[in-house]
């Protein structure tokens, strides 16, 4: 691989060169043995695999671009517009993942307020959809990656998870909703040049019967492997070329942080550490990780030091907001944006901290007082 192959790589994938790095390392200390294996959890690598590709195929057909040219075409007023663009990947979040919501969604903020002559809040409204799809995404268990890898970990039943979260995430939607009220009113008529539709509607049906399959599969009616069998037989059949598009440096990620987490617990020394970080202040530790490693890397690091599913759960959750390497969504959003005409990245960063930090904090203290 040349150089500058390397460098585009590392550019690309900066989590997953992180987690191979830090697997690397960690097998300096602990070599290389059988026991690798029962670090991976298989079970969180196949739910993961096939709800990427079932959302993969309803993103394809068209689904989610179908359903934000319903909601938002015609005369509203500026704050209603505000409102659906944020809320959009709030709920959307909750099924396909706040990567995939903000994927989806912030390049057609991008155009809706470009049509509407409303670019001025670009920064606005790109940030309030990543704190809306990082807040969101808590609210089910396949509405981030952490999520999933906790709820199989710990083996969550329904009523624990979402006893834990849903308040955090019912807060969450008023004060995304308010927001919106620090933007002067204004009437407004969106047009978009062409409707978007969902190209094929039987496609669509069979990619919606596969994700509730793997519902069923995650609240644990299925077991993973005749899941994974299914998902895979169907894309074989209807469509291929989404064996290409899949995130496999997710899947990646997470084998590494697999045996980076192991080694560690294989350690004595790091082991008694997180042990006493963990029992000392488990929310705050796991929030704190999440900003310097990402919480899905901290979810999984983490979980092998502790019992305290729901202070880890919320910790990583919530982590997803402060810093913009927090959560690889608002990585995603950060990119999009700077693809925009006239993108000032100082001033986006600036406005970012400013509200994550401060969500961040709320949410954080809300959180000490509760649990």
């Amino acid at each position: 691989m040349s150089h500058a192959r390397f460098f585009s790589f590392i550019k690309k994938e900066p989590v997953l060169t992180v987690s191979a790095v830090c697997a690397l390392i960690s097998m300096l200390f602990v070599p290389p043995s059988a026991a690798y294996i029962d670090y991976i959890d298989f079970r969180v690598l196949a739910l993961l695999f096939c709800l990427m590709a079932v959302v993969a195929g309803l993103q394809r057909h068209g689904l989610f671009e179908w359903l934000a040219a319903r909601l938002l075409t015609g005369s509203m007023h500026r704050r209603k517009l505000f409102v659906l663009l944020i809320l959009l990947p709030f709920f959307a979040s909750m099924l396909v993942t706040n990567d995939v919501a903000l994927i989806t969604f912030v390049p057609f903020a991008v155009l809706i307020l470009g049509l509407t002559g409303e670019t001025r809040y670009m920064i606005f409204v790109i940030v309030m959809q990543t704190v809306a799809a990082n807040l969101g995404s808590m609210a089910t268990p396949v509405g981030n990656p952490q999520n999933l890898y906790l709820y199989s970990a710990f083996g969550l039943s329904a009523g624990e998870f979402f006893g834990t979260v849903l308040p955090f995430a019912a807060l969450a939607l008023p004060i995304l909703t308010g927001s919106v009220f620090f933007c002067r009113q204004s009437d407004l008529t969106v047009s978009l040049p062409e409707k978007a539709g969902i190209d094929k509607i039987e496609p669509v049906v069979v990619y919606a019967v596969l994700f509730a399959v793997c519902l069923l599969s995650v609240f644990r009616v299925l077991h993973y492997a005749v899941l994974l069998g299914i998902v895979c037989t169907a894309l074989f059949i209807e469509d291929r070329s989404l064996y290409k598009s899949m995130d496999y440096g997710l899947l990646l990620t997470f084998v590494c942080f697999f045996i980076f987490a192991g080694n560690l617990g294989a350690m004595e020394s790091v082991h008694a550490f997180l042990l006493k970080m963990l029992a000392d202040q488990p929310l705050l530790t796991s929030a704190l990780a999440s900003q310097v490693i990402s919480n899905v890397p901290a979810a999984v690091l983490l979980s092998g030091f502790t019992d305290n599913w729901r202070a880890l759960l919320l910790g990583t959750d919530l982590g997803g907001l402060g810093t913009p390497i927090a959560s690889l969504a608002s990585l995603i959003s950060f990119r999009l944006y700077m693809k925009t005409e006239g993108a000032d990245g100082g001033k986006y960063l600036g406005f970012f901290m400013l509200v994550n930090v401060a969500g961040l904090v709320f949410f954080l203290a809300l959180a000490q007082i509760i649990f």
